[in-house]
């Protein structure tokens, strides 16, 4: 297990969460993935913890609105959210961590056919 640590642009948002060594990033290329760079580390959410900026965050929904993408209502990054393929899972922005990038794999994810991309997932 290593910790990260990450947060926004501004700094108002702050957090650490518990991650697995064998963890993997995941590059997605949906719509809002692509136009805002986003490189998912998701972590189980008991091991997540917000550190600070709660009412700094402001929420934004679309297509079926399971996703709650959020975002700093100071500096407008999304350094992390809740994803709809990861119900009870928090998405890092790894692009976001201090330190930057962790060096684990990258797997790729079509996002823009998303359905048949999460039922082909083991």
């Amino acid at each position: 297990m290593m910790q990260v640590a990450g947060g926004c642009h501004c700094r108002a948002i702050r957090y650490v969460a518990d991650v697995d060594e064998d963890a993997q990033l995941i590059d997605c290329n949906c719509s809002i993935c692509a136009m805002a760079g986003y490189l998912h580390l998701i972590v189980p959410t008991h091991r997540f913890r917000l550190l600070s900026g709660k009412e700094a965050l402001i929420e934004y929904r679309f297509g079926t609105g399971r996703a709650r993408h959020l975002f700093c209502r100071i500096c407008g990054i999304k350094s992390f959210y809740r994803p709809r393929s990861h119900p009870d899972g928090i998405s890092l922005n790894a692009r976001c961590l201090d330190g930057g990038v962790p060096p684990l794999p990258v797997r790729t994810f079509d996002g823009r056919n998303w359905e048949a991309a999460i039922a082909g997932l083991p």
